[in-house]
């Protein structure tokens, strides 16, 4: 009896402990989610939000480059997603003398808006559940390799047996870590133009200060426009193209948002690990994550340094800065969360009543002990792996272009003078790209004091010997002497004299980039990596991926009456909840709206993250904040809800009751960062920009009144 009580207590606080959690998957609302949505305010139904027979909120979501979410917000095809999202667009545009990050920009006519070659906006036209196809002759009995070719040459087949229209595409992803598959099918547009974007004083305000942070005050959004051929199908781009012409536009609430009014945010989520088993979470929180944060503090303290010192360093190097301090971040926020709400402990505690629920002859009884093994076997691989992955592909610049001439000469070498020539197209343009916001002085500081870390903190076994501690002169030489006797000889590090080698002759070339000394460096330590660290690791973590499988079939098969939702894959899903503030820490206690009250608060004249333009200055002091103010008469810029979400989040669309914007998602709250692993009520907040700031912002700082003009403006409180 008291068993049963137990398992009836435990199950009870486990289902609360979910409600409001989760992202999931918009075929299944009707079924998993719609009376608890209804219950928390929604007045929608599940067909309202995903349907195949009508135009519904799903057909005005857009996985935006995919990267990132937007939505449509006009009948002619206007893109709302944040200012962050479309960074690498807005920068692409600029220059020292039309800096479009300081000036912002808003096309004053159609004609106007800027293209943006290789951008895209993907609509999701219907998911299919093809868990039974997939895992057809799939059996307990196989090997994990003969499992996944099975699934493999069974997706080939879903995948190739679809009857699709030309324009439309197919994939399939598996859900709850290979438990069960869906297919995606997708109409892709590539004639994405810029249409408008505050100056990062807007758009950025707060920068790495405030990023992960409430209260916030940032203007995170930025507009692109859809273009289609006549038929409104994708078309690549062509000055005849129109505006698209969607099924559905979200129109904009011009009542804002009160504490407990329901929210949904609707997007393309991109990775969580809900279900990780402890000795995971402990992995993460003592190794993974303090090795990444210290190798990205002294990139960032190098990077910021020149940031500071140049303008035209400063554009060069916005983007790359801005990506890489926002884990950096991250994964700070993310530790303090995990050790604040006692992760690991509930984590155990929760293993401890899944294995008391277990009947003895269970065939998942040792599933822990079995972790446990194998995260103590890959922990040293581990380790190094994240920081070969740091240095040589994100943070030093020049090892990414070594990986590139890798690829280049091994083309070459297996396949050929033509397929060496086609693929340098290909390399030549991004070369382009990559030198013009290229320093290699800058660069090559980073890299002696990157691998002056390595050499320090990895086992000597992993270390290359052009790293290793040497003497010169009776002197040890210094880790900015070995980064010079690399880039002072390398073509790597410089445009002309990279470009230069690939003019020669395809053999003559290869040759040529086969006896750079950067060249030979990278190889050798790859070659360390690959074969001692990278082989052992995959074998390992291919194991713990198994595992993880059949621990999220036995969760699911041990509790048959609680609501799983997979983690998220980059796929479209709903996660909703409510307008709240939360209490990060004692005797604080955070409000879910800020104002622009604020943002003159913050304001540090000639501050790169708090300076505010004079136009938005004049507008606060004389309050001409039109139709966009609150009942109290101040203009709202950001709130706060307790909706689920994670990096591609940003740029989805924060949706009312009714099925009307309210708001922008952009970030979450860093006390609540670790969601992606621990999800907790108590302190994970998403932050999202208040549409009427937007439109504020658009109206009557930019005067783009005729952007406002094509949308559609409502008051659903009033009716």
């Amino acid at each position: 009896m008291k068993s049963t009580l137990y398992t009836i207590c435990f199950l009870l606080i486990y289902n609360l402990s979910f409600a409001g959690e989760g992202m999931w998957i918009p075929l299944l609302l009707k079924s998993l989610n719609e009376a608890e949505m209804q219950e928390m305010g929604m007045k929608l139904s599940a067909e309202d939000i995903y349907s195949i027979n009508q135009g519904s909120l799903k057909d005005a979501i857009v996985h935006f480059g995919g990267f990132c979410t937007s939505e449509i917000i006009s009948p002619d095809g206007l893109l709302l997603t944040n200012h962050h999202c479309g960074y690498g667009q807005i920068q692409a545009h600029s220059s020292v003398e039309n800096n479009l990050l300081n000036t912002g920009f808003w096309a004053k006519d159609r004609q106007s808006e800027l293209p943006n070659p290789g951008l895209t906006a993907t609509f999701i036209n219907e998911i299919i559940d093809v868990s039974a196809q997939a895992l057809e002759g799939v059996t307990e009995s196989m090997s994990v390799s003969e499992r996944q070719s099975q699934i493999d040459k069974n997706i080939n087949s879903i995948s190739s047996g679809m009857e699709l229209e030309s324009y439309e595409d197919v994939f399939v992803r598996p859900f709850f870590n290979g438990n069960q598959y869906f297919a995606f099918i997708t109409t892709t547009y590539t004639d994405i133009r810029l249409v408008g974007a505050p100056p990062e004083s807007i758009g950025k305000f707060g920068a790495d200060t405030d990023n992960w942070v409430w209260p916030r005050h940032t203007g995170d959004f930025s507009l692109f426009r859809i273009y289609a051929g006549p038929d409104n199908l994708p078309a690549e781009y062509s000055e005849d193209n129109i505006p698209f012409r969607p099924k559905h536009y979200l129109p904009i609430s011009l009542d804002g948002v009160e504490t407990g009014d329901f929210t949904m945010v609707f997007g393309f989520p991109g990775r969580t690990q809900e279900y990780l088993p402890s000795v995971a979470v402990e992995q993460i929180l003592e190794t993974s994550n303090p090795t990444k944060i210290g190798i990205r503090e002294k990139a960032l303290d190098i990077v910021g340094k020149y940031m500071r010192a140049d303008e035209k360093t400063k554009i060069q190097y916005a983007s790359k800065f801005a990506s890489i301090a926002n884990y950096w971040k991250k994964w700070i926020g993310e530790s303090k969360g995990l050790e604040r709400t006692n992760a690991v402990q509930n984590k155990k505690d929760f293993e401890k009543k899944f294995m008391s629920t277990l009947p003895k002859d269970s065939p998942y009884r040792n599933i822990l002990g079995e972790f446990e093994t194998l995260y103590d076997d890959i922990q040293p691989y581990a380790y190094v792996r994240d920081y070969y992955s740091e240095l040589t592909g994100r943070n030093i610049e020049m090892m990414r272009i070594v990986g590139i001439a890798n690829r280049l000469v091994n083309t070459y070498d297996n396949n050929g003078e033509e397929a060496y020539q086609s693929f340098k197209g290909r390399v030549i343009g991004f070369l382009e790209g990559f030198y013009k916001n290229y320093n290699s002085d800058i660069d090559k500081e980073v890299f002696a004091a990157l691998t002056e870390m390595y050499a320090n903190n990895v086992d000597p076994e992993f270390v290359p010997k052009k790293l290793r501690p040497t003497q010169v002169e009776g002197k040890r030489q210094s880790y900015q002497a070995k980064a010079g006797s690399i880039y002072n000889n390398t073509i790597f590090a410089d445009e002309k004299k990279m470009m230069a080698v690939l003019d020669m002759a395809p053999a003559e070339a290869v040759e040529k980039i086969k006896s750079d000394p950067a060249f030979r460096f990278g190889k050798r330590w790859k070659k360390i990596y690959d074969g001692q660290v990278a082989e052992p690791y995959n074998e390992i973590k291919f194991q713990i991926d198994s595992l993880q499988r059949i621990y999220m079939k036995a969760l699911m098969e041990t509790f048959p009456d609680e609501r799983f939702y997979p983690d998220a894959n980059s796929t479209l899903r709903v996660t909703y909840g409510k307008v709240n503030g939360y209490e990060p820490m004692d005797a604080v206690k955070y409000e879910p709206v800020t104002y622009l009250d604020g943002v003159i608060e913050k304001y540090q004249p000639g501050d790169y993250e708090f300076d505010v333009d004079e136009k938005l200055i004049n507008l606060y002091e004389s309050k001409d904040y039109g139709q966009y103010a609150d009942k109290n008469g101040k203009v709202p810029v950001c709130f706060i809800g307790t909706n689920h979400t994670t990096g591609g989040n940003s740029g989805s669309p924060a949706i009312d009751a009714e099925g009307n914007l309210i708001g922008l998602n952009f970030d979450r709250a860093w006390e609540g960062t670790m969601s992606d692993i621990n999800y907790d009520a108590s302190i994970c907040r998403n932050i999202m920009v208040d549409a009427r700031y937007i439109l504020f912002i658009i109206d009557k700082y930019a005067d783009a009144g005729h952007l406002i003009e094509e949308m559609t403006l409502v008051h659903p409180k009033s009716n």
